[in-house]
């Protein structure tokens, strides 16, 4: 059986290495860092604007992906605005955010898009859980103060594994992988990619 060759725009080795765990052996995904713009919106319209962008730069099928870490306290933000919270203020800053509220919990959120010619899809997954202080590896991303529920440990002290059978990520690359083997191409109602 050949393999199904798909196209992912990220730079983001995690990122990768996470969807070609979730979509398995029968997919060659490749990986382009092509530089998208983000736009200011809710993930929907981001992840939506970036496939098309992608779509028109790279003129092929691909996917592209839009994550969030939302605070209930905040009704949802930072959202897909965390990663210039992260890269301002770090970990810890963005912990400390909460500081003044009792309501810890949160969500983590991913959105794959997937275009072709026919138009865009998108697959979204979602993992509640609370926002703790730093634990596990502490870098520029949030893995370190999100608890996912029913676990006592950060999206940074689960093993690759145990991460990827509850976050967010797993979630919408299970849509998406589902979505590829059930046709040939997307059958695809909605938006035109063009």
């Amino acid at each position: 059986m050949t393999k199904k060759e798909v196209l992912f725009c990220t730079s983001n080795e995690e990122k990768l290495r996470d969807l070609r765990y979730i979509l398995g052996d029968e997919f060659d995904l490749k990986s382009d860092p092509v530089e998208l713009t983000e736009i200011q919106g809710d993930p929907d319209e981001i992840t939506l604007a970036k496939t098309k962008e992608a779509y028109k730069l790279l003129k092929r099928p691909l996917i592209t992906e839009d994550t969030c870490l939302c605070f209930n306290a905040f009704k949802g933000l930072p959202g897909p605005y965390i990663k210039h919270f992260l890269l301002n203020i770090g970990p810890m800053g963005v912990y400390n955010l909460l500081s003044q509220f009792e309501d810890k919990s949160g969500y983590s959120l991913c959105t794959f898009g997937y275009v072709d010619e026919n138009g865009v899809k998108l697959f979204e997954g979602r993992t509640d859980g609370t926002i703790v202080s730093p634990r596990g590896h502490v870098d520029i991303s949030w893995n370190c103060i999100f608890e996912p529920e029913g676990y006592n440990k950060t999206f940074a002290e689960l093993t690759f594994e145990e991460k990827n059978r509850v976050s967010h990520r797993y979630k919408a690359g299970i849509k998406l992988k589902v979505s590829v083997n059930s046709v040939t191409h997307f059958e695809i109602l909605g938006v035109p990619a063009k």
